[in-house]
């Protein structure tokens, strides 16, 4: 297992039941998404700050070292992982009129 698929194990694992609640939101926004952008939304902000939590956790000691050029990638790995779980993270604080 990557060090990228670790951090997300281990983030998903130490904030287990808000990660639960959120995955039963984001899965009835995908497919409801006026019904349910409030409560994705709410919930979402606090997904999306401790995912960014993890993500700085993780290439925090990259980026000032001689491999800061892989710092990016890693970010980009570590986000691709969370996105096989929640494929809509990404339209977390968009408004839907």
């Amino acid at each position: 297992m990557r060090e990228y698929q670790k951090m997300v194990a281990k983030m998903t694992e130490e904030h287990k039941e808000l990660f639960e609640n959120f995955k039963d939101i984001h899965n009835e926004y995908a497919m409801n998404p006026r019904e349910w952008q409030k409560l994705f939304n709410e919930y979402g902000a606090e997904v999306v700050e401790i995912i960014r939590e993890y993500e700085r956790k993780l290439c925090a000691n990259m980026a000032t070292g001689k491999y800061g050029q892989f710092s990016a990638s890693l970010s980009e790995k570590f986000w691709s992982e969370v996105k096989k779980v929640f494929p809509k993270i990404d339209f977390v604080g968009i408004k839907i009129e």
